[in-house]
């Protein structure tokens, strides 16, 4: 059976790398969600994916002078004070407020959403007795020396979160194999093909779970690893065409928006 990811949470239907987006992935079914650690200015953990935060927030609103400077540029106080959910409905970003997808009560509910702390990812992951794939992004300057596998490994431990609730994903393979050598209970996946330069390259011993950005390679490429016993979870599939070939294939999870569409 795929393993149904739901990236950034349910993306598609709430806001992204929110509670609510993780909240709405678990009520649909999907067997974990997916979501990216920043680094604020004081060295706190939380959810962003883009470093200026100009699409997800009102941070533009809130603080005109500063934008599009990055979130490792304010500290948790200042992000905290953002709203992280008001933009969904306008912006819609998969069509699923018009499609009706989303009624009028769940985007009420989401005005005044919160950027979330890692330690609240942590505490809802484990709340729901459910799982949780971090990934550790490269933090931009000047947090770009952080030491994030300490900080992590350490909520994680302060939380009360292992392995059974937890794994690791990331292009920064480096630390993803210090985290494995320091903690080798933890599962570890190495993310291909994040940006145009970076290699898709399968040849890495150390790793046997690979999430590759689908675009950037062949579905024969794809079949190939497959049928070589590697474990494969394409990003971000949300054609429901392209969901039912990649099941076919025997794919070990799909990295989806569309949670509900891989479930059905």
């Amino acid at each position: 059976m795929v393993t149904v990811i739901a990236h950034r949470g349910a993306r598609s239907l709430a806001p992204e790398n929110t509670l609510a987006s993780a909240r709405k992935a678990h009520a649909l079914g999907a067997d974990l969600w997916e979501t990216d650690l920043a680094v604020t200015a004081d060295q706190q953990l939380v959810l962003m994916h883009d470093d200026a935060m100009t699409r997800t927030t009102n941070v533009a609103d809130v603080f005109p002078d500063r934008v599009p400077a990055a979130f490792s540029t304010y500290t948790l106080a200042e992000i905290r004070s953002l709203d992280a959910g008001s933009w969904f409905e306008r912006d819609d970003p998969f069509g699923q407020v018009a499609a009706g997808a989303v009624d009028g009560q769940q985007l009420a509910a989401y005005v005044g959403e919160k950027v979330p702390m890692l330690r609240e990812a942590f505490e809802l992951t484990l709340e729901l007795n459910w799982f949780l794939n971090l990934e550790l992004k490269a933090q931009p300057a000047p947090n770009d020396h952080v030491d994030v596998v300490s900080a992590v490994l350490n909520l994680a431990d302060e939380v009360g979160i292992g392995a059974d609730h937890l794994l690791f994903s990331s292009a920064q393979f480096d630390w993803l194999k210090i985290l494995k050598q320091r903690r080798p209970e933890f599962e570890v996946q190495a993310i291909l093909g994040l940006f145009p330069q970076d290699p898709v390259d399968f040849n890495d011993s150390f790793f046997e779970t690979f999430n590759p950005r689908y675009t950037r390679l062949s579905l024969e490429q794809l079949q190939l690893q497959i049928n070589l016993g590697l474990k494969i979870n394409p990003y971000t599939v949300n054609d429901e065409d392209l969901i039912t070939r990649f099941i076919e294939m025997g794919v070990t999870g799909l990295i989806t928006d569309f949670p509900q569409r891989v479930l059905k």
